[in-house]
């Protein structure tokens, strides 16, 4: 009888990528980057030890208590959606399961977000355990950034085809944009640094013991972050001049260009206004939209796997030659 049930779901699982497969990568993404804005939430409205244990909630209790407050409720509300996020992440791999030895790309994408799930939970209780330490919370940031890469190559997989060979741009220009994601990780990377000095620790509960930072100057950093980041707009400037010649999708070029425009002026609002709440927020789901953006221009200089093989560059330039 058992056997009978687990076949028959075998057999109800997709058997190639369909809407559910669809669905469930877009979810993958969208559940990835509310997870950093619940995150966000939870650091700027100080609620980072609303649930002071892990990983219980509170001692006795898995789920925030009244005596806890609204504290307790933002806190326990980011737990849950990991939660949810979990199932997401097991209907992602349970709907590319049946066909994964034709799309092993698919396959391995989900498993690694799945075996991202209990890492992320871990690190999450450490978190707490180490009473909001600044570089254990930017190291949980930063693989949810790199969880918002993973999930944005899935999507992208999911509708146009495994990896392929050869580009749709010279070389040149390929270094280019690969310049300008390490240009975008720097950026990320020197923004956690600085708001692990700033004034949101993510805990004043106690005046007397507040939430530890790191110790480095913010006015410093906060200068030290738009240099990577104006390097970025003027590399992604320039990369966006370069692919206007050749069959790429411009809309991803575009989105990335508009995506960092506002973050800019986000960036530049905030350290202006003495970082309020709100806005530190919203960098920090644009720092999330900017790696999704960025994942897909890079993936688009590469033919779909559905398409035509693509000519080289190095053979036009033969043909025009000759």
């Amino acid at each position: 009888m058992l056997r009978r049930v687990i076949d028959g779901f075998l057999q109800w699982l997709p058997s190639g990528v369909d809407r559910r497969v669809r669905v469930a990568a877009w979810l993958s993404l969208a559940f990835q980057v509310a997870l950093i804005g619940t995150g966000g939430a939870v650091r700027l409205t100080a609620s980072g030890l609303g649930c002071p244990t892990w990983p219980q909630c509170t001692d006795g209790s898995f789920v925030n208590t009244p005596e806890m407050g609204l504290h307790g409720v933002i806190e326990f509300g980011n737990r849950l959606l990991t939660f949810v996020l979990a199932a997401v992440t097991i209907a992602a791999f349970l709907s590319v399961f049946r066909f994964r030895r034709q799309r092993r790309d698919l396959f391995r994408l989900t498993l690694l977000q799945g075996l991202s799930i209990p890492f992320q939970a871990v690190l999450g209780g450490i978190t707490v355990l180490t009473g909001l330490n600044p570089y254990v919370v930017g190291a949980h940031f930063a693989v949810s950034i790199v969880l918002v890469m993973v999930t944005t190559i899935l999507v992208w997989r999911v509708y146009n085809g495994p990896r392929t060979p050869g580009l749709l741009v010279p070389v040149s220009v390929l270094a280019i944009a690969r310049l300008s994601a390490v240009s975008v990780a720097v950026t990320v990377g020197v923004g956690i640094l600085t708001t692990g000095s700033g004034p949101h620790a993510g805990d004043n509960s106690n005046p007397d013991k507040p939430a530890p930072r790191n110790g480095l100057d913010p006015e410093l950093l906060q200068h030290v972050h738009s240099w990577p980041a104006y390097i970025t707009v003027a590399l992604t400037v320039a990369l966006a001049i370069l692919i206007m010649r050749f069959p790429v999708e411009r809309r991803w070029i575009i989105a990335l260009l508009a995506v960092e425009a506002v973050q800019v002026l986000v960036g530049i609002a905030q350290a202006r206004l003495g970082l309020p709440e709100v806005l530190v927020g919203v960098h920090m789901v644009l720092a999330a939209a900017l790696v999704a953006a960025m994942t897909a221009v890079m993936l688009s200089l590469r033919p779909k796997a559905a398409a035509q093989p693509a000519v080289s560059v190095e053979l036009r330039v033969r043909v025009a030659a000759s």
